[in-house]
């Protein structure tokens, strides 16, 4: 039985021309401190707080420079069905699964809404070590401006369940491995540029929102939405000085009534 149960979020990594400028932002901003890296695997470098993987930095190989992000991992017992079923359903496979040493097998895929997104088939890296503690992944979403598509393809690739916040200045739908509620689907509104596409937007855990953003903005980085408080947390959206958007987020720190929620 894999650690993460399938279509539960379990790795987050991303790919920066700067690693080192990485590093050290992100080092500052989340807490990170980070293990050795070899050129036998491309100086993928994991991130670490308290000794616990919680995400992993990468140089891009020759070829594949551009814009950094973030891409979220689901867990799957088999990355090669799991291919399959992102074709049946109108997805694209971006990366055939591949091997990769004893730690596991990954592909990429992208969903017919044009969300990007990783699969990982555990072996000997199982994945987040830890969550939702400063410092850790704690939540993601996907906006889209087709949840129709988005919402269909999620449910036949993966055992979820959805549920809906019932409130009319929002489409947001959950979806849920079991009782455990693990992925976010935003509709975008006329607020975003229209040339912004699909994406799946990583949250990760701080202690102080605040301060956070303080930080990041200090090294360069980029206020896109907030600081807000809401009932799950007190949370920004930021672009790091490479371009990679993320969200950080002090779930310590609510404020107003939890939403109602309705299964879809």
């Amino acid at each position: 039985m894999p650690v993460h149960p399938e279509g539960t979020p379990c790795w987050a990594d991303a790919m920066f021309t700067d690693l080192e400028g990485a590093k050290r932002f992100y080092g500052e901003v989340l807490g990170w401190t980070f293990g050795d890296s070899t050129a036998r695997y491309g100086h993928y470098t994991q991130a670490t707080v308290d000794g616990r993987a919680v995400a992993a930095v990468v140089p891009p190989m020759p070829g594949q420079e551009g814009q950094s992000r973030w891409c979220l991992y689901f867990a799957s017992p088999d990355a090669a069905a799991t291919a399959e079923k992102v074709r049946r359903n109108g997805g694209d496979v971006l990366m055939e699964p591949m091997r990769v040493g004893d730690f596991g097998t990954m592909c990429l895929a992208r969903e017919p809404s044009g969300a990007v997104f990783g699969v990982w088939q555990a072996d000997t890296h199982e994945g987040f070590e830890e969550t939702a503690v400063p410092g850790a992944y704690c939540w993601a979403e996907v906006f889209t401006r087709e949840p129709e598509k988005a919402d269909a393809f999620f449910r036949a690739v993966f055992p979820y369940r959805t549920k809906d916040i019932v409130d009319d200045a929002v489409d947001f739908r959950m979806f849920a491995v079991g009782e455990d509620t693990v992925l976010g689907r935003m509709r975008m509104t006329e607020d975003f540029p229209p040339e912004v596409p699909s994406y799946l937007n990583v949250y990760f855990t701080v202690a102080d929102c605040d301060a956070a953003v303080a930080a990041a903005t200090r090294l360069g980085g980029v206020v896109r939405f907030g600081p807000m408080s809401s009932p799950f947390g007190r949370f920004a959206t930021l672009s790091d000085p490479q371009g990679a958007d993320f969200s950080v987020i002090d779930i310590t720190t609510t404020e107003g009534e939890l939403p109602r929620i309705e299964d879809a």
